[in-house]
């Protein structure tokens, strides 16, 4: 069945993760995405390991079900080109300052005078009517700026970001929210627009959701900073023989656990017998618990809280989420072919449909302007005049070579 997003057609000019990802997931939705990229291609080809210097892995994981097209935007040629995809599509995505956009002739009022109902979005670092406007933003940037290091200094005494790029997996989720609703808003109205997704401000609300606490008043009624989750003793508790990741909460969750383990005596403590207390008292608290785990084993563990109705996992590594039974068992991973990179693993999107079911692996990642020339000719460019912008080297086909060399 088609995807929800069929018809939908996205110039995708962003490059990396943020962008990628959002793009990916309208993809995997159905929409037609066409990937355009500079001459040296999107540098997130080169980072991994790979079979080929252009088709790594983390390009791989985030670029399935597109098409790439290869425009030098610099050039004259090269923009008129974009120009000329803008008029048959409904979004123009990027990731670059503002700025960069209008240097290069893209600004809004060019790309709308190309198409009037485009929905024009840029996900980039700053709200653009503040002094942080032209700053150059990354994801580690925006984790200091937002707070997490701090947080984590608090939990540890170290400052630390987060293990994985955690702001442009969010800022790339929240984008693709942003642009389902201006589709949903043009649908009812007829009306393209402008939309502007900063990271900085999207990071804020995400971690201010939790810590802005006692200063939610005015005056303030406390600090900033939940409590419970910055606890140096909210983290997976060593057993026997390893960790187990466990999240106790309600009074009824407490009273579960501290009966089965013949300690019910604990809930009788004034600052444990409800959740206000626990939240004020929460390192205390969890030291009992860890306490408690280290005495027996993570399959002892996991039984007992499965027994009790309590949330709890053993903490995995890497490589055991890989081979995680539950994930096998749904078909979370699947094994593909690859036209030129062989057999690689692809992951399912994380939802289920019954109806509108998205064909997540229709397409593989595509090779560096695999799609030039079909695209342009889907523009109205005859072969040609798609020779003459090659000459030039304004546009770019996908190597022959990587074509044959599948390994």
């Amino acid at each position: 069945m088609a995807g929800p997003f069929e018809g939908v057609q996205i110039i995708d000019i962003t490059s990396v993760l943020m962008g990628p990802l959002a793009t990916q997931l309208f993809a995997d939705f159905g929409a037609d995405v066409i990937k355009v990229e500079p001459p040296g291609g999107d540098v997130l080809r080169s980072v991994g390991p790979g079979r080929h210097p252009d088709m790594c892995a983390l390009y791989l994981t985030l670029n399935r079900n597109k098409r790439s097209v290869v425009l030098d935007l610099k050039s004259d040629q090269g923009r008129e080109a974009l120009l000329k995809l803008v008029e048959k599509a409904d979004v123009l995505f990027y990731n670059v300052r503002p700025q960069a956009m209008a240097r290069l002739g893209l600004s809004y009022e060019k790309v709308r005078a190309a198409n009037e109902q485009i929905i024009y979005c840029g996900a980039y670092g700053f709200a653009q009517d503040g002094p942080y406007a032209a700053n150059p933003a990354y994801d580690d940037l925006i984790q200091g700026a937002t707070g997490i290091p701090a947080l984590t200094q608090r939990m540890t005494g170290t400052p630390n970001y987060a293990p994985f790029s955690i702001a442009d997996h969010l800022c790339g989720m929240h984008a693709a929210f942003c642009l389902s609703s201006a589709l949903f808003h043009r649908k009812n109205t007829g009306r393209g627009q402008a939309v502007e997704v900063p990271m900085f401000e999207a990071m804020a609300q995400t971690i201010l959701t939790h810590h802005i606490y006692g200063k939610t008043f005015v005056p303030p009624i406390g600090e900033a900073g939940y409590p419970r989750q910055i606890s140096p003793n909210r983290r997976p508790y060593p057993t026997l023989d390893g960790h187990v990741s466990v999240l106790l909460f309600t009074d009824a969750q407490w009273q579960r656990f501290f009966k089965s383990v013949d300690m019910a005596h604990v809930m009788d403590d004034s600052r444990f017998s409800d959740v206000n207390n626990r939240t004020q008292n929460t390192e205390a608290l969890y030291k009992v618990l860890q306490d408690c785990l280290a005495q027996r084993t993570t399959a002892h563990w996991i039984k007992l809280f499965q027994e009790a109705d309590i949330p709890a996992m053993p903490m995995q590594t890497v490589d055991q989420l890989l081979e995680d039974p539950h994930l096998k068992a749904t078909g979370f991973f699947r094994e593909v072919d690859h036209p030129s990179e062989g057999k690689i693993v692809s992951m399912n999107v994380a939802s289920g449909w019954t109806d509108s079911v998205p064909d997540e692996h229709r397409a593989p990642a595509p090779r560096l302007g695999e799609h030039t020339q079909q695209v342009l000719r889907e523009a109205g460019y005859s072969a040609q005049q798609i020779e003459a912008l090659a000459d030039r080297g304004n546009v770019r086909e996908a190597s022959k070579q990587i074509q044959t060399d599948k390994p």
